[in-house]
């Protein structure tokens, strides 16, 4: 039924007319980056709360559903990447500060949301890919977690630290962390509130590059090498991957015939045969 209900949202997305807001605002919290020229098709999402070091309050969760919505929907944007404006921190994670004025239902509700949210992260039809560049702890690391690409600089910071105030990581990160890392070295890093620098974060696999400075660099490459790819044809690959690794091989492999029984029709795979035919470079419309 999942499946099904993926396949079917995944079929609606491009009937949905779009209507820019004001989620471009750079005032925001959390704001849009649509950058252009060759790059057009690459949207940056920037989270921009320098005050309170990234962390997840209940203006920054408002408008960065706001924003999830936005891309969800929006045709022209074909990779997100997930940008911290802020120096020396990607996201440090929930506004604990914050929270402490909140009852215990409020509390449950906010990191309920908060679970939901990086879940619409994950389930973005585009690849997504965070750029850490400083401390991204707890909550922070969990939205690291939700996208499909990770780059991290040297100097970065992150780890699921809940256990160290008596807490578990309530975003997801208990679940995503062991199906990255495996579930023993999950097991380790959580028990141990582990923190662990860009490097280590490589080499266990929690991102996939390490670079001494400026990953957004690092991101936008990767994304460049994105764009011109068949557009239906990478967020079905997402789809199918998304699905297919969270269930046994038989089933995963009927998701990739109903993935791939999707692309069948498309004009885009017609202009990737005929343009291997030709001997040239495909031009994608998304279609």
């Amino acid at each position: 039924m999942l499946t099904q209900k993926l396949l079917l949202n995944f079929r609606s997305l491009a009937l949905r007319p779009l209507a820019y807001s004001t989620t471009s605002d750079p005032k925001n919290e959390v704001f849009l980056e649509r950058l252009t020229g060759k790059d057009e098709g690459i949207t940056i999402v920037n989270m921009n709360r320098p005050e309170k070091k990234n962390s997840l309050g209940k203006v920054f969760m408002a408008q960065f559903r706001e924003v999830l919505e936005e891309i969800k929907y929006d045709p022209k944007t074909r990779v997100v990447i997930l940008n911290s404006k802020c120096e020396n921190v990607f996201c440090s994670g929930a506004d604990l500060k914050e929270r402490k004025t909140m009852s215990q239902q409020e509390a449950t509700k906010f990191v309920n949301g908060l679970r939901d949210s990086f879940t619409d992260v994950e389930r973005l039809p585009q690849p997504v890919i965070a750029a850490i560049d400083g401390f991204a702890l707890g909550g922070g690391l969990e939205l690291a977690l939700a996208c499909d690409i990770r780059v991290a600089s040297q100097k970065s910071k992150m780890g699921l630290v809940e256990t160290k105030w008596a807490l578990i990581p309530g975003a997801g990160g208990s679940q995503r962390l062991y199906r990255i890392v495996g579930v023993a070295k999950a097991k380790e890093l959580i028990y141990t509130a582990a923190v662990f620098d860009g490097s280590e974060a490589e080499e266990l696999g929690v991102v996939n590059h390490c670079v001494a400075s400026n990953p957004i660099d690092k991101s936008i490459d990767i994304a460049r090498k994105i764009l011109p790819r068949g557009p239906i044809a990478v967020k079905l690959a997402k789809l199918a991957i998304n699905l297919g690794s969270q269930t046994d091989i038989t089933s995963a492999l009927s998701v990739e015939q109903q993935c791939y029984a999707q692309i069948i029709p498309t004009k885009d795979r017609q202009e990737g045969m005929k343009a291997f035919a030709e001997k040239r470079e495909p031009v994608y419309k998304g279609e």
